[in-house]
């Protein structure tokens, strides 16, 4: 919709993304409603972020009488379908949309859509920086989406020749069929399971990057994943792909060989990066390279800039950070490791010996493939959190003479990093990576991860 004036919108959930949406439409003169279960006092920072707007509030609910002469129903990211309020506004025929949906419906410039079960924040950043090398001003690069700022927020201040680089998550994309002419499916693995109900609606959220896109479009797809490279065949556009062999002959994408990452642009092999420059760990990371050097090809990024790009990124926050150095052990933030598979690929990051912290809540993904791992890796669990019980009944007994040597179940975070601190030793890894959320504990993964690195810096 390109006219929002006088248009009558309910915005359902006021966190960032709901917030960032009520600004833009009621700067558009919509009228604006925004509704959220929480109480006045638990929105009062959201209410102040949003003083001086002509914006409806209606809190500590969702009565369906809000639906009355509704023209749309706008859902932030934590909002299911299944709320009772959603399923009534499609039950009346309101149409659904979202942040990402009015943005791209607004957005002036060019756009890279990327999303995927794991990796994405870490490529979008890299696809950023590389990007960024390349632009010069006055033309921007704009980062964002399901990261950072929400890109609604700055649309009145992007011009047709700028760049978005924009994640995108499967909530986002589960209500979107205006998407990205470049468009990246990293790889859709088993997740938010207890929010999608089964892998099937998960993955057909996901695929909607790609099943969306028209002729003229980019799909830049793993061939190491069956679930990416599948979605070749919905794509009515051009494929480029990344994985670790080579592509068929003619076809371009990037690829590793005898250590090298290398880039075939269907005429040619280029070398991409020295591997001594690559400071990120594990062969993930590596991947995500990959990846991002591929999107980057596909929007006309030259491979100096590629290079620029990778060059002292050290990763994002919360994404096997290092934290510190105490009593000789190395400590290591992963929260953002929200399921089991993200930690299986964070501890195969290590060679070390290993303390893990496992934890937080569970999303209903399966587990039996990082026992196994545990059980050949990881000489000590910390299991904490709403999942720990459940964690150490999957683990099972610990023993001296098999992995996991010890095994403590700890009712939060802060008491799991002091059991950690208590059998870390010199040279061992202390590896916080859930494979649970946050959400028994904490605001987000990020707050977990700020209060982890908190603890750790002050263990004396």
């Amino acid at each position: 919709m390109s006219n929002w004036k006088g248009q009558r919108i309910l915005i359902i959930g006021a966190a960032r993304q709901g917030q960032a949406l009520a600004r833009y439409l009621a700067g558009q003169q919509a009228v604006v409603t925004l509704n959220d279960q929480r109480s006045d006092e638990q929105l009062q920072s959201a209410r102040q972020n949003l003083a001086g707007l002509d914006i409806r509030w209606v809190t500590g609910g969702h009565p369906l009488d809000l639906l009355d002469d509704v023209d749309l129903v706008c859902l932030s990211g934590g909002v299911p379908l299944t709320l009772p309020i959603v399923v009534e506004a499609q039950r009346r025929g309101i149409p659904l949309s979202n942040d990402s949906q009015v943005f791209m419906e607004a957005v002036p410039c060019p756009v890279i859509g990327i999303t995927g079960s794991a990796g994405k924040t870490t490529t979008t950043t890299l696809v950023g920086r590389m990007a960024a090398d390349h632009v010069r001003l006055p033309r921007r690069v704009w980062v964002g989406g399901n990261i950072g700022t929400p890109l609604v927020d700055h649309l009145y201040e992007m011009q047709p020749d700028d760049l978005v680089v924009l994640e995108l998550s499967s909530f986002q994309l589960e209500l979107m069929t205006r998407v990205p002419r470049i468009g990246a499916v990293l790889n859709i693995t088993p997740n938010h399971l207890d929010r999608h109900g089964t892998f099937e609606a998960y993955a057909a959220a996901k695929a909607r990057l790609i099943s969306y896109q028209q002729p003229g479009c980019t799909a830049v797809l793993n061939r190491d994943e069956p679930n990416s490279f599948s979605l070749s065949a919905q794509s009515p556009g051009r494929v480029i792909t990344f994985g670790r062999s080579r592509p068929p002959a003619g076809q371009p994408g990037t690829f590793m060989e005898d250590g090298r990452l290398l880039l075939d642009d269907g005429s040619q092999v280029i070398d991409l990066i020295d591997p001594a420059e690559i400071l990120l760990r594990g062969e993930h990371n590596k991947l995500n390279i990959l990846a991002a050097c591929a999107i980057a090809f596909a929007a006309g990024i030259p491979v100096e800039s590629m290079r620029a790009g990778v060059a002292g990124f050290k990763g994002v926050p919360h994404r096997l950070e290092f934290i510190r150095k105490w009593n000789g052990a190395s400590w290591y933030n992963d929260s953002i490791a929200t399921a089991p598979e993200r930690t299986m690929a964070a501890i195969h990051a290590f060679d070390e010996p290993m303390v893990l912290l496992l934890g937080g809540r569970d999303k209903n993904l399966p587990w039996d493939d990082l026992v196994n791992l545990i059980h050949r890796r990881v000489d000590h669990v910390v299991a904490f959190g709403e999942a720990g019980p459940m964690i150490a009944r999957l683990i099972g007994s610990a023993s001296p003479h098999r992995r996991p040597f010890t095994l403590e179940v700890t009712p939060d975070l802060e008491s799991a990093t002091r059991a950690a601190a208590s059998v870390a030793s010199e040279g061992d890894v202390v590896l916080l990576s859930p494979g649970g959320t946050s959400y028994d504990e904490f605001q987000d993964f990020e707050q977990r991860g700020e209060r982890f690195r908190q603890w750790v810096n002050l263990l004396a």
